[in-house]
């Protein structure tokens, strides 16, 4: 309470509001402070990157002059962010913007339009302006509209203006951008859609929205009424106080209405943990983080949501120049459940936590971040050595990174095993759908099959690797990284290796090596075999597949068929064909056959499964057995309506 006085005296000195609504007035400048802290938080840590995302971006879509990233000749109607005449850090910049991009009219660009279409707001939601915001991060931003007030056209513009400003922002800014246009209602009765590449559609409804609440940033617009519901005097009910408002008959406080929050299913947690597991499969950390914020939640069901807890603490806060920062507030609740239970799940969250923020005590170009981390660790310390070994993680050899990796992927089955147990018998109301296509997703990158080439895990969903070299032991072709001494994969096979470099991304020209051995393969044979097959099949693309490939049956769809690798090119006594392939769902698998019998077999059935299938052969240079031994199944195979080259 003494804050409040402190901040309503210091902020609200000469203005009058009827008492009813005070606190509303007092809620909003705290708000707008921390806001504010928010904002400069970002511009400390990017500042290139925070001047045309919190400025610039709401003067693009505020303005439509001809020499400006989104320019629509035929635009019916202007579109204008609320709020952005009395956004003075806007009006500061605009001589700089104008001069930026050659406009050379004189005065303001942001004169009042007689008819406008409005835009309520932009919000980001996640890591921006925060302690977990890093030199990776990306930026998602809600453009909130009330859709029902635009008609097709208006829909329509809007879209394409956002999409030529996304084209320049795509070459400018550093960090990537995804910008979501967003109904205003829809958000308020938490419908975000079906599951797509960036959407975690229904499979997480509240949990998302508890998230937009907890970490959310407004960059120009309404304040969400949610933040400023709340009397320390006496408690106040959303909806009670949504009527109040509204029926004084003007919107005086600049709130929005996203709707209120007050519990999560139980079946939500659980979509909300597998849309996560998916997730891992590109960014690792951080859906460890997220995973296991949603198991301790699960596990204090019934408890008041992170969400409200943290805006009581910012409310409560004692600072005025410095509020808490949301990653820390939720690592803090992490950890601190799982200390209790798990010391030892505890201080491994608190090790990723570290990697993922990519805290560097000793960056003076972070010193807010670096002061608000210094203070966590005195109250979760971490091991001074281990702070030192995972600020070099971008060092650690093929063998850290892949351990570590392996830590993360199985703590991420076994707390997802947890959370499936906990709600067992409630996921019936879920999206059978969305949780069908992410069930798939997250087998077919993690499961274990016959022949199939597996991918690695690593912290960071990459591998840093500078040297690989192939070894004959025997007859087991074996695989060495960097200085290791013990193989990471072997098999009799050598094609199943290529590919296997090839597929995790650990392919590099000059960094391929072959210790002398009696065999027939050269190591230029093995660079040339995997220059085609990363031109033919790409890099892994389990996280590109279209969602809409996993509601249909599992189908062969690109085949590389390599032969006679290991046979010497001008006599071949035994065939040897090692047929490479991908399916509809991102998966690659390497076989290996022994006569063209059988490999007519294969072919017939893939191309029976599969009306579209890409097929090409690959032979050693100058094999002109193996050459016509290609010409010749060509001929003798219908393959219908395969490409064939």
């Amino acid at each position: 309470m003494e804050r409040f006085q402190r901040v309503y005296a210091s902020l609200n000195r000469g203005t009058r509001h009827p008492m009813k609504h005070i606190f509303l007035s007092r809620n909003q400048k705290i708000y707008t402070a921390y806001n504010t802290f928010r904002k400069k938080m970002f511009e400390e840590l990017a500042a290139k990157d925070s001047d045309i995302i919190l400025y610039l971006l709401p003067w693009l879509l505020s303005i439509n002059e001809q020499a400006l990233p989104g320019y629509i000749k035929d635009l019916e109607r202007p579109f204008r962010i609320y709020g952005i005449d009395y956004a003075k850090d806007i009006r500061s910049r605009e001589p700089a913007y104008k001069k930026r991009f050659g406009v050379r009219r004189a005065g303001t660009l942001l004169k009042p339009e007689s008819e406008y279409h409005l835009i309520q707001g932009l919000y980001t939601i996640g890591s921006v302006g925060s302690v977990a915001q890093t030199t990776t991060s990306d930026c998602d931003i809600w453009i909130c509209i009330e859709k029902d007030s635009f008609d097709r056209t208006a829909w329509l513009q809007l879209n394409r203006k956002v999409n030529l400003i996304k084209d320049w922002i795509d070459v400018n800014v550093r960090m990537p951008v995804y910008f979501f246009i967003c109904d205003v209602e829809a958000i308020r009765e938490c419908r975000f859609g079906n599951v797509d590449l960036e959407s975690s559609g229904s499979t997480q409804q509240n949990v998302l929205k508890e998230e937009f609440y907890r970490t959310g940033l407004v960059i120009c617009g309404k304040t969400p009424l949610w933040w400023v519901c709340r009397n320390p005097a006496a408690p106040i009910e959303y909806e009670t106080l949504l009527k109040q408002i509204q029926g004084d008959g003007c919107w005086e406080y600049d709130l929005i209405d996203f709707g209120n929050i007050e519990n999560i299913e139980k079946d939500e947690y659980f979509g909300a943990a597998l849309w996560q597991l998916h997730k891992s499969l590109s960014r690792p950390l951080k859906s460890m983080m997220k995973i296991f914020l949603l198991k301790s939640l699960l596990d204090e069901s019934g408890e008041q949501l992170l969400c409200n807890r943290f805006r009581d603490r910012i409310y409560n806060s004692q600072n005025l120049d410095s509020y808490p920062d949301f990653s820390l507030f939720t690592m803090e609740s992490i950890v601190g459940h799982f200390q209790e239970t798990d010391p030892d799940t505890a201080d491994f969250l608190l090790q990723c936590y570290y990697m993922q923020c990519e805290i560097n005590p000793y960056n003076t170009t972070q010193k807010t971040k670096n002061r608000l981390v210094k203070d966590f660790l005195k109250r979760f310390p971490l091991d001074r050595g281990k702070q030192l070994h995972l600020r070099k993680s971008t060092q650690w050899d093929f063998k850290t990174q892949v351990e570590f990796g392996n830590r993360i992927f199985k703590r991420l089955l076994s707390v997802f095993s947890g959370i499936t147990s906990m709600v067992e018998g409630v996921v019936s109301d879920s999206d059978r759908k969305d949780l069908t296509i992410l069930g798939r997703r997250i087998s077919s990158y993690y499961s274990k099959k016959a022949k199939k080439v597996h991918l690695l895990q690593s912290p960071k969903g990459e591998i840093n690797v500078s040297n690989i070299t192939f070894n004959l032991n025997g007859d087991v072709w074996q695989l060495f990284a960097d200085d290791i001494n013990t193989p990471i994969i072997w098999s009799k096979n050598i094609v199943f290796l290529i590919a296997y470099i090839v597929w995790n991304g650990l392919f590099i020209p000059n960094g391929v090596h072959m210790r002398p051995n009696p065999s027939n393969v050269t190591l230029n044979e093995v660079l040339n075999l995997c220059d085609r097959i990363k031109s033919f099949f790409g890099g892994c693309s389990v996280w590109e597949v279209p969602f809409s490939n996993y509601l249909k049956k599992e189908a062969v769809n690109r085949m590389l068929v390599v032969l006679g690798h290991e046979n010497s090119p001008w006599y071949a006594e035994k065939v040897e064909i090692c047929p490479i392939y991908t399916n509809g769902y991102g998966e690659m698998y390497v076989d290996r056959l022994d006569s063209l019998k059988v490999l007519e077999q294969l072919l017939k059935s893939v191309t029976k499964q599969s009306t579209n299938i890409d097929i090409s052969f690959y032979v050693q240079r100058n094999s002109t057995v193996f050459e016509k031994l290609i010409e010749k199944t060509r001929k003798r195979i219908a393959l219908g309506s395969a490409n064939i080259s």
